[in-house]
C-alpha cells in the first residue's frame, strides 16, 4: 500500500490529519478502520485544535508505536531503541517541514479559534499545508519501517 496516497486520501474524506496518517498504516497495525479513526481522533488540529504536536506527526507516531513500540516498561534497552526511532522520526519531519508544531507548520494560514472544525473547502485545502503534511508524514514513517538499522535502533554512524 502506499501509506503516503492513502493517509492523503484520507484527509480529503475528512478524516482529521492524525486519523488520516494513523489509519493509512491500518494495513500494518492490525486495526480496522474504525478503531484507529477513534484512537486517533483526539490528535487532530495538533491535539483537540490546540495546535500543539502536529497530528500528522502524533499518528505516524501513534503507528510506530503499534509496530515497533515496546511493552514491557522494564526493559529500558526496548524504551531507549524506541525513542531513539521516536527522535530520528521527529529529525526528518523537521527537516522536511520545518517544524512539529501545528501552530508554527499553521504560522502564515488564516484558522479559526476553538473547538469546531473548520468546513472542509476548496479553499480549507488550499491554504493550509496539512495534506501535503499528511503525504510526508506517512512516507517519513514508511521510510524509518523499511530502513532494517532503524528497525534495530541502530545509528546510521
Amino acid at each position: 500500500m502506499d501509506h503516503a496516497e492513502e493517509a492523503k486520501r484520507l484527509f480529503l474524506e475528512g478524516y482529521n490529519c492524525a486519523q488520516a496518517v494513523f489509519c493509512a498504516f491500518r494495513d500494518v497495525t492490525g486495526l480496522d478502520l474504525d478503531t484507529a479513526a477513534r484512537l486517533s481522533s483526539s490528535f487532530g488540529g495538533g491535539m483537540g485544535r490546540l495546535r500543539e504536536v502536529c497530528g500528522t506527526v502524533s499518528g505516524a507516531l501513534m503507528a510506530l508505536g503499534a509496530v515497533r513500540g515496546y511493552a514491557d516498561p522494564q526493559d529500558r534497552n526496548a524504551k531507549a531503541v524506541h525513542y531513539r526511532l521516536v527522535q530520528e522520526y521527529a529529525r526528518l519531519f523537521r527537516e522536511r517541514s520545518g517544524s512539529i508544531v501545528c501552530r508554527e507548520l499553521l504560522k502564515d494560514v488564516q484558522v479559526t479559534p476553538g473547538g469546531v472544525p473548520e468546513e472542509r473547502t476548496p479553499e480549507f485545502y488550499a491554504r493550509r499545508p496539512c495534506l501535503r503534511l499528511a503525504g510526508e508524514a506517512a512516507a517519513i514513517l514508511d521510510g524509518l519501517l523499511l530502513d532494517p538499522n532503524k528497525e534495530k535502533g541502530e545509528d546510521e554512524t
